[in-house]
């Protein structure tokens, strides 16, 4: 029989990846600055300890608002964390967490151990404390896979954005252009938009502007789908 030491706790902590665009179609990650140590005055994932009689999302959510001031969104399990040396003060399990917001419904403001809250792109990061380099680059991964495999956007984009909005967003997380008419074809193919009226007052030839059909996007979002999208075609020289 298996001689458990039931006096033997290991530390629990939850950090979360909160991934936003901002108006230039560059994606942000939001971090904080910490006030105390270990680390103190680095920059780091929202995160913290499960407090006794918590669940792991509900520790979450707290520490995201308790830290950042962002609040009611949805968040996922990314991935956990159990590196024996991944956090000074000993033994310390940590349960990722992962978010889509639209940067401009959640700015920022800083509370509790931590000393600022900003958005970053994610090609300025700075150096970050623990392993959240490392937690980071599994979330982007995952962001890379939401957009082969569910429909991306709903969470980013205003309420009303046109098709080379959204095909940027797309080229945006997967670092690549993506061929327009391949691109304009497969979405609307996906029934998950609605066609509104032209954009005004631009100086170019307005585009129509389209939002997402909720029901639809979350069904699709649901049940999965294999998006394959092809970069542009190179032109002869």
């Amino acid at each position: 029989m298996t001689d458990y030491n039931t006096n033997y706790k290991p530390l629990v902590t939850v950090d979360c990846v909160v991934f936003g665009l901002d108006q230039s179609s560059e994606v942000r990650v939001l971090l904080i600055k910490r006030a105390y140590a270990p680390y103190q005055g680095s920059w780091a994932l929202p995160g913290g300890f499960i407090k006794e009689n918590e669940t792991l999302d509900a520790a979450a959510r707290r520490e995201l608002e308790e830290e950042t001031g962002v609040r009611d969104i949805f968040i996922e399990q990314l991935y956990t964390f159990s590196d024996l040396h991944r956090d000074p003060r000993g033994q310390v399990i940590s349960v990722a967490y992962f978010a889509l917001v639209n940067l401009e419904e959640h700015p920022p403001f800083a509370a509790t151990d931590a000393q600022e809250a900003q958005w970053f792109k994610l090609s300025e990061l700075p150096d970050l404390a623990f392993d959240h380099a490392q937690i980071l680059e599994v979330a982007t991964k995952r962001l890379d896979a939401k957009v082969r495999y569910q429909p991306i956007g709903f969470e980013l984009l205003p309420d009303k954005f046109t098709l080379s909005e959204l095909q940027k967003l797309y080229e945006t997380i997967l670092g690549r252009q993506l061929n327009r008419r391949n691109f304009r074809s497969k979405i609307l193919k996906m029934n998950i938009l609605e066609q509104l009226e032209r954009q005004k007052d631009v100086p170019h030839r307005p585009a129509f502007l389209y939002k997402f059909n909720k029901e639809k996007y979350e069904e699709l979002s649901k049940n999965g789908f294999e998006f394959a999208i092809s970069p542009p075609k190179e032109r002869n020289s």
